[in-house]
């Protein structure tokens, strides 16, 4: 059964996602380019220079008043090499598997009107041999992801959070079950994050395994925010409201895990959580938990669907669960009061006015 594009991706001409693996912690330094081979860097350079962004274009504007270690200033609408460009390209897809030109031109190309230039570093990563990029066409719209080659490639130059057991996303592209739209909705995600300056693209994780008593939590997402903190993200599409249960009961199960290891005299014992997450003082709280609603063919509406699971629910104060929509999270923003929170009404708030978990 074939399943649409997510209508909340527009499509470019021939575009219009994704997923990586294990990591011990998401807080990872940002990426600039890689420079894994001199093959990859020595590709004749793009010497057409970025557009300016028109007036009213979303942009990204440097911010540098912002705590916390994934702070960092947006990467300027100066021209880029080709290569420069393709380096950023290849280690976008190895971190988030799959994505559109539209989307790789919204989080490396913010200012530039159209995809060309992302295009042009697309053909050339696939035109080395071995191809370093593969790309699966449907209804007119291209999807591009890594291939083995370039994976290693990719983990080669140094910059990605966590190389070991990365996939390529050649199964979820040319899937007809609708992981490639639940991968769409991811990248929007991303999207949407990085353009409010809550948290930029390369401090982003994948399905990264997290142990508990009952086997591996596997977010679809973790980011470590710019405020230091750091958040768990989910895609609903099509989950049963038991599955959606069921998974809110793991997290829940994943925050009260008992310590692991005999600690030291400096420190008590501490269990995965803490210790990845935590900081070395325990400071910072359990990571939030985002659920983003994203719709989907023969489903009930997205607003329809979170407003059920804000029903079902039962809270946890230790845990501050935080719902929305793709709708609203692409159209107004993620630093917008488009935010509800399990147990706290139906008012809608910032992601920083969201209580913190006790």
């Amino acid at each position: 059964m074939t399943t649409a594009p997510d209508p909340h991706t527009p499509p470019a001409l021939e575009d219009t996602a994704a997923t990586a693996s294990p990591a011990p912690s998401p807080a990872t330094s940002p990426a600039s380019s890689p420079a894994a081979s001199s093959r990859q860097l020595t590709v004749a350079a793009d010497q057409a220079p970025d557009s300016p962004a028109p007036a009213g274009c979303n942009s990204s504007s440097p911010r540098t008043d912002v705590p916390g270690e994934a702070s960092r200033p947006h990467k300027a609408a100066a021209t880029k090499a080709g290569a420069d460009l393709r380096g950023e390209v290849l280690l976008t897809l190895a971190r988030l598997r799959l994505a559109t030109p539209r989307q790789l031109k919204a989080l490396l190309l913010p200012h530039q009107q159209g995809t060309d230039h992302v295009r042009r570093a697309l053909r050339n990563l696939l035109a080395e041999s071995p191809a370093l990029v593969g790309r699966t066409h449907r209804a007119q719209q291209s999807y591009w992801y890594c291939t083995p080659a370039g994976l290693a490639e990719a983990a080669a130059s140094g910059e990605l959070a966590s190389p070991v057991g990365r996939t390529t996303g050649k199964r979820i592209a040319a899937s007809k079950t609708g992981l490639r739209e639940h991968g769409l909705a991811l990248v929007d995600t991303v999207i949407a994050f990085y353009q409010a300056e809550m948290a930029d693209h390369a401090d982003w994780q994948v399905e990264v395994a997290h142990p508990t008593p009952a086997g591996n939590l596997v977010p679809d997402a973790v980011v470590l925010l710019a405020n230091g903190t750091s958040a768990f993200v989910e895609i609903d599409r099509t989950m049963s409201y038991a599955g959606l249960l069921a998974k809110l009961e793991r997290y829940y199960a994943y925050r009260n895990a008992p310590a692991s290891g005999r600690g030291n005299a400096a420190r008590a014992p501490r269990n995965h959580w803490q210790e990845t997450y935590a900081g070395p003082d325990l400071e910072r709280p359990f990571p939030l938990l985002l659920f983003v609603f994203a719709p989907a063919k023969r489903r009930a509406a997205p607003e329809t669907r979170e407003a059920t699971f804000h029903d079902r629910a039962r809270p946890n104060w230790r845990i501050t669960v935080a719902t929305t929509t793709l709708h609203r999270l692409t159209r107004d923003g993620a630093d917008r009061p488009v935010w509800r929170v399990v147990g706290r009404g139906e008012d809608r708030r910032v992601l920083t006015a969201a209580p913190s978990p006790r």
